[in-house]
């Protein structure tokens, strides 16, 4: 179902919902891969045949729920009916985007950024082939009309796996530009870039990130006769300045343009504000923000 503003009257495509049904299930760590320096990507094995699982959104995410760091021991939730009964007190998780599904294969690859002292980066680390974890989810999420033509693509580190994914999933025919912020040059990627797409690295520390996505921003030329809309993903303070850009665009979050913080700075939860984490949600999956 299509999204639309209460309080202001759009016109032509929308954002469209994506409903996903609620599932736990676990998974087995297949193998691991270092990436860049800073990135990590591990592949979890299992037998999907009969789940309800299915590629939905590039950007889906689900959470990983990790053993007690007292007991060792996973507190999973339990499915039951259209929801998930969650233990009390709620269990160590972290919220990651999906970076690929391939249910043929039977594996979901996980990219973690790593650095020290982190739950799911320590985890992503020291984890061996063979060892299991649960896995919760996908939400529901949204879907991007093949009518928005034009996108503009905005990520942080930690939203890279969510841009390279979109781009292997672009529709033909449709144009994007894209700005990645990662610490350095070492942790630029492979994406998937062909022709009418753009894709700008900015880094932190030669100073070309030094301004945020502002100076990418202002130097784009936005279409005047086609439907286009805006994906940015990151730290919430980072896409501050975003979102007042997209507003004075006339774009509007939920239907027009998704801008979601995956984490808020000196916060140890990796997803603090994203606009997907709606009360009815939160009813439906039982979940607590932890």
């Amino acid at each position: 179902m299509p999204r639309r503003s209460d309080a202001v009257a759009l016109e032509g495509p929308v954002l469209e919902d994506v409903e996903h049904p609620i599932g736990a299930r676990e998974l087995e760590v297949l193998r691991r891969e270092q990436l860049t320096p800073r990135m990590v990507r591990l592949v979890l094995g299992g037998d999907f045949a009969g789940t309800s699982w299915e590629a939905r959104t590039p950007d889906e995410h689900v959470k990983l729920v990790f053993p007690d760091p007292d007991t060792g021991v996973t507190r999973h939730p339990v499915p039951d009916g259209d929801h998930l009964d969650w233990p009390r007190p709620f269990p160590p998780t972290r919220e990651y985007t999906v970076r690929r599904y391939d249910a043929e294969a039977g594996e979901v690859w996980m990219d973690f950024v790593v650095h020290p002292g982190g739950l799911a980066s320590d985890w992503a680390q020291s984890v061996e082939p063979g060892d299991r974890l649960w896995v919760a989810g996908p939400r529901c999420g949204h879907a991007t009309p093949d009518a928005f033509t034009y996108r503009v693509i905005l990520a942080d580190h930690t939203a890279l796996p969510a841009v390279a994914r979109m781009l292997e999933e672009l529709p033909g025919g449709v144009r994007a530009r894209v700005a990645v912020l990662v610490p350095d040059a070492a942790e630029q990627q492979q994406l998937a870039v062909r022709d009418g797409v753009e894709v700008t690295w900015l880094h932190e520390d030669d100073g070309t990130g030094a301004d945020g996505f502002g100076p990418f921003l202002a130097a784009l030329d936005l279409p005047a006769d086609e439907p286009w809309t805006l994906w940015a993903g990151g730290e919430a303070g980072l896409l501050k300045p975003v979102r007042r850009w997209a507003k004075g665009h006339g774009l509007v979050n939920g239907a027009t343009a998704d801008i979601s913080g995956y984490w808020k700075q000196g916060r140890s939860n990796a997803v603090t504000t994203r606009r997907m984490i709606t009360h009815r949600l939160k009813h439906a999956l039982h979940l607590d923000d932890d």
